[in-house]
């Protein structure tokens, strides 16, 4: 019987709702399964078959510590997504490796640590000169956490916050505000093995004035979505792109789509390393992940 660790973190241990059911397919499927923090010095990674990242929150606050700990365990076991992807994917500047790879990704300014922020974001403004508001966020982050929109004359209080995360020597990304999502939300992708497994529609999340972590009181902020077939063909470019890139696809993926301003399917984010993946809401998908996962430990 395989043995096979979940990966998440001490502060996250009842938070991922994900975890009862695929607990539960991977005993249906015969698959030894314990869910292990990835901060415990105590877990010894070499007596599992494989160490599946699944809610290791709190690793944009520890971002050195976690990928020290993900060599660590890669040596130990075998670790998913590997090593490389998870190294890629925990910096949204892989944005910009995608771009550059003909996906269609939402447009986004790039500011590191030395920058001055008022003139990055007059740049990024007459970059988006069609953009009613602007987002900032941090290039290392989980849950839109330090998050937020501006409208264009807010200039000041959108440069203070660049500026708060540059002085912590942080990167900066400037993206134009997609009002699309307000009325159509986001569609999040889902796939396991490289194969389509099912979508959901998030709700935005980003309120003015507000940070993006600050969404309790969205009522229905996730349902079950059947994406339209250019969606698909949006999803299918980036795991096109991701192979191309690695050789393979990875075990599992959640591609982030939202519309554009001609209504066009655009990336927002491509989740490789800790994404939430709505089992509850696609019945069958926890078996479709643990069947994938199954095919991996036994290549």
């Amino acid at each position: 019987m395989p043995r096979i660790a979940f990966v998440t973190a001490i502060a996250a241990l009842h938070r991922d709702e994900d975890m009862p059911p695929l607990l539960a397919a991977c005993a249906r499927a015969g698959i030894e399964a314990e869910v292990r923090a990835w901060d415990d010095a105590t877990v010894s990674w070499s007596r599992y078959d494989g160490a599946v990242l699944r809610s290791p929150w709190d690793y944009h606050a520890r971002l050195p510590d976690f990928l020290a700990w993900c060599m660590r365990a890669d040596a130990a076991t075998r670790l998913l997504n590997p090593l490389d992807v998870v190294r890629w994917n925990t910096d949204k500047h892989y944005l910009a490796d995608l771009a550059g790879a003909g996906v269609p990704v939402v447009p986004t300014r790039f500011v590191e640590p030395d920058a001055e922020p008022l003139p990055a974001l007059e740049s990024a403004l007459a970059a988006f000169p069609e953009a009613a508001e602007l987002v900032v966020k941090p290039t290392v982050s989980a849950g839109s956490i330090d998050t937020q929109r501006y409208r264009r004359d807010e200039t000041f209080a959108a440069a203070n916050h660049v500026g708060r995360l540059l002085a912590a020597g942080r990167a900066a990304m400037l993206q134009p505000y997609l009002d699309a999502v307000d009325s159509r939300g986001e569609t999040a992708l889902l796939y396991f093995d490289g194969a389509f497994s099912h979508a959901i529609r998030k709700a935005a999340l980003l309120r003015p004035g507000r940070d993006g972590a600050d969404h309790a009181d969205i009522p229905d902020a996730i349902a079950p979505r059947t994406p339209g077939p250019e969606e698909l063909a949006t999803g299918d470019a980036v795991l096109a792109a991701l192979r191309a890139r690695t050789g393979a696809a990875p075990l599992y993926a959640r591609v982030d789509l939202i519309r554009d301003a001609a209504g066009q399917p655009t990336l927002l984010e491509l989740e490789l390393t800790e994404p939430a993946l709505f089992f509850a809401e696609a019945p069958g998908a926890a078996e479709r992940f643990v069947a994938a996962l199954a095919d991996r430990i036994a290549d």
